[in-house]
């Protein structure tokens, strides 16, 4: 009885869990998309689009833009043709290899597209359909469109690979019903970083313009200014990046999913950083290995499913390792307390 009642007045241990693991991550997120491969469907059905499917181009808009432009009295100096005239045939070479399917492709929560950023002029058929859009109300219409049914689509992929990042399985019944809501959530999310970014392009276009008014060139200082843009984007983009992981795994909504963000973030450095750091460096690497082939190659159908695959599998590995961060920091929390 003597022993008994020692044991029972002993003080509780508390078990500490460890923190999460990139490398266990990694390796999860890629053995679920490797067990769910139907996944990286959506990414390949994109590319093909974006490589077979025809050019909805608006070079014409541009064109006549700038004649009107150019028809104006002001700019009939030489000095204005000059300039004018470069940022004309910039403009519309821009707008000759542009297409706008590739507003499909939303940030940050899309669907990943390997030929988002390539734009063939030659594929194994030949050379794709082009149409031609001449209003400028229909353009806009269907950059706005394309935008939202990228939106709404992103938003069906990520939710399912959330839960096969979890639960090892699809409740298709569970992912259409927080389809809706989800895609709302996200689309405030796109808004709310496009406005970071304007305001981040703010200081950026002003050190640029005295950099340049200065005389003294942009090439003196293209380290600063990659390190002044490369902190501040770490400043902005780190804490929030588990944003749309709160809205999928936790149900949460915007305002909240950012304070979870910025919690698990701020508890987790600098493991959180290197996460980023090696999602960026695998998926923009081996893009170079994915481009390889040329356009009018049918081998860049492998560069697609490799890319499909490999973008699937870092993001799961993302929510992965959300789910265990989450998890570690409200058992940490739950022991101060205690």
């Amino acid at each position: 009885m003597v022993k008994l009642s020692v044991v029972m007045s002993a003080p509780k241990l508390n078990v500490v869990s460890a923190p999460p693991s990139l490398t266990k991550s990694l390796m999860a997120g890629f053995d679920t998309i490797s067990n769910h491969i139907g996944l990286i469907i959506l990414p390949i059905l994109l590319d093909i689009l974006l490589w077979f499917g025809p050019r909805l181009r608006v070079s014409r808009i541009f064109q006549r833009a700038f004649e009107q432009i150019m028809s104006y009295p002001e700019m009939k100096s030489s000095e204005m043709m000059d300039t004018m005239q470069i940022t004309r045939d910039f403009w519309l070479s821009f707008s000759e290899n542009f297409n706008l399917f590739t507003f499909l492709r939303t940030l940050p929560v899309g669907i990943p597209s390997l030929m988002v950023s390539r734009n063939p002029i030659e594929i194994p058929f030949g050379i794709p359909i082009v149409l031609e859009i001449n209003s400028t109300i229909a353009a806009l219409g269907l950059i706005l469109g394309l935008s939202i049914l990228g939106i709404i689509l992103g938003t069906l992929y990520f939710l399912l690979i959330a839960q096969t990042a979890t639960s090892k399985v699809i409740f298709w019944r569970q992912a259409v019903s927080q389809w809706p809501w989800a895609s709302i959530q996200i689309f405030m999310v796109t808004i709310l970083a496009f406005a970071l970014l304007f305001l981040l392009a703010l200081p950026i276009s002003c050190f640029l313009s005295v950099i340049m008014l200065s005389g003294l060139g942009l090439e003196r200082f293209g380290i600063i200014l990659f390190l002044i843009v490369g902190g501040l984007m770490f400043w902005w983009l780190i804490p929030l990046f588990f944003t749309p992981h709160g809205i999928f795994l936790k149900h949460h909504g915007i305002r909240k999913s950012i304070l979870e963000s910025i919690r698990i973030t701020r508890a987790t450095l600098p493991i959180s950083g290197f996460l980023v750091l090696i999602l960026i460096i695998i998926s923009e690497g081996l893009k170079l290995l994915w481009r390889v082939p040329p356009e009018n190659s049918w081998f860049t159908l492998v560069g697609i499913v490799g890319h499909s695959f490999v973008v699937t599998s870092l993001i799961a590995a993302s929510f992965v390792y959300y789910h265990e961060a989450d998890l570690w920091v409200n058992n940490e929390e739950q022991q101060i307390v205690v």
